[in-house]
């Protein structure tokens, strides 16, 4: 049978595939013994640095060993040779101790002697000038006193101050809605002897509040009779022809409460040639000044200032500060002259001081000559330790003066210290 010639050229097709196939696969084994072998070989080598630094650090550390064994071997050969020389020079000083401790004696008698009196002329300076100091501490304790009850005054000024938001909290139960917010205000800025209301003027006109100002000056009016029925009328029109005449009967209104005030309340020497026409909603108060500019300039003519409640509270603040800066005042001298007296305190304080510091001066000059005193029987001392005596013999003459006293010494210091002087020469 003849073979089918697509199929054969199929099989070789096939058999090109295989070829390629097994040509990749062969390759990619050949990639992977290449990248164990390099790895391997990176492996060894870092084994090879690692035993190297490791080897390294023993040689190091061998040889940090033999130089501490070696240096612990001189330091006890040293240690041998200063306790067989300190077992030498024991010999040696005992034989001149007793020497020593006679004259010892008599000096630290007369040192005890000269603290004691020493320590008892100190704790009487010390005991005197304590008491003088706190004598003088209670006094400005008391002035101080004075002073805090001043401050006390000044800083119950400031339990008035108005706060925001528990006006705006109690707004709804302030009674009338004009008058009672307008009381409110007030009420809560400023102490009660600084307004009043319903007060009547040498006029007989009786205005809402009148707020004293300090030092005998005139009153400021603040009037809270606005008129709200008014401004009602013209948000409820109901159609342009109602509003338009309602706010010609608003600017006719206002304009009217404005020269009754200035006309009513305005009297030279009893009051402020300024006042306050409050205006009960902040809603109305913007409302003014956006289509009634006529009435503020009006307004401002009439030196009549339209006050919203935040306006107010304003004012209420500066008026408690100018308040406050009088009473502050009031006290300033009291303040000053407590200041002036703590100040006479302060001078005598700092004459005792500088007596004290006289006393310690003459303290610190007997104590220098005690110094001086201890340093000349050290540097003696220092001198019988270092001289050097036969280790086998002894010296006859050491051992005279030893044990026979000497008689031109009677154990005072004076006596030892020109010996001691006698000597250094």
């Amino acid at each position: 049978m003849l073979q089918d010639p697509s199929s054969s050229f199929g099989t070789m097709m096939l058999s090109t595939y295989e070829f390629y196939t097994l040509l990749g696969l062969a390759l990619l084994a050949l990639l992977i013994v290449f990248a164990i072998f390099s790895f391997s070989r990176s492996q060894k080598t870092a084994a090879k640095f690692q035993l190297e630094a490791e080897r390294n650090r023993y040689e190091n550390d061998v040889s940090r060993f033999e130089a501490e064994k070696n240096k612990n071997q001189q330091l006890e050969h040293r240690m041998l040779d200063l306790i067989k020389a300190n077992a030498e020079l024991s010999g040696k000083i005992k034989n001149l101790g007793d020497v020593q401790a006679n004259q010892q004696s008599g000096l630290a008698r007369v040192l005890n002697e000269r603290m004691d009196n020493l320590g008892h002329k100190v704790g009487q300076s010390l005991t005197q000038n304590q008491k003088t100091t706190f004598e003088s501490l209670t006094h400005i304790n008391s002035r101080l006193s004075l002073i805090d009850n001043a401050q006390k005054n000044i800083t119950d000024l400031s339990s008035h101050v108005v706060d925001l938001q528990n006006i705006l909290r109690n707004k709804q139960a302030r009674g009338a809605f004009g008058q009672g917010q307008m009381e409110a205000i007030i009420a809560d800025g400023l102490p009660r002897n600084a307004y009043d209301f319903q007060a009547t003027l040498s006029n007989g006109k009786r205005p809402d509040c009148l707020i004293h100002l300090p030092n005998q000056s005139a009153s400021i009016v603040v009037d809270a009779k606005f008129p709200l029925e008014g401004f009602r009328a013209w948000q409820e029109a109901r159609n342009e022809q109602e509003a338009k005449t309602a706010k010609a009967q608003v600017r006719i209104s206002v304009k009217k409460h404005i020269q009754d005030i200035a006309d009513k309340y305005f009297i030279p020497g009893e009051t402020q040639d300024n006042a306050i026409m409050f205006v009960p909603s902040e809603y109305i108060f913007v409302e003014i000044h956006e289509n009634f500019d006529d009435l503020i300039q009006e307004s401002h003519r009439k030196r009549v200032f339209i006050a919203s409640p935040n306006m107010l509270m304003l004012a209420i603040q500066t008026i408690q500060s100018i308040l406050k800066d009088a009473k502050m005042r009031e006290q300033a001298h009291l303040i000053q002259n407590e200041v002036a007296n703590m100040m006479d305190d302060m001078r005598r304080l700092d004459t005792r001081v500088a007596n004290l510091s006289k006393h310690f001066a003459m303290i610190e000059k007997d104590v220098v000559a005690i110094q001086t005193s201890t340093t000349k029987i050290f540097k003696k001392g220092q001198r019988i330790d270092s001289l050097e005596l036969a280790e086998d013999v002894p010296d006859p003459q050491i051992n005279a003066q030893s044990e026979t006293p000497n008689p031109e010494f009677d154990g005072s210091i004076d006596q030892y210290l020109q010996q001691d002087n006698v000597n250094d020469a």
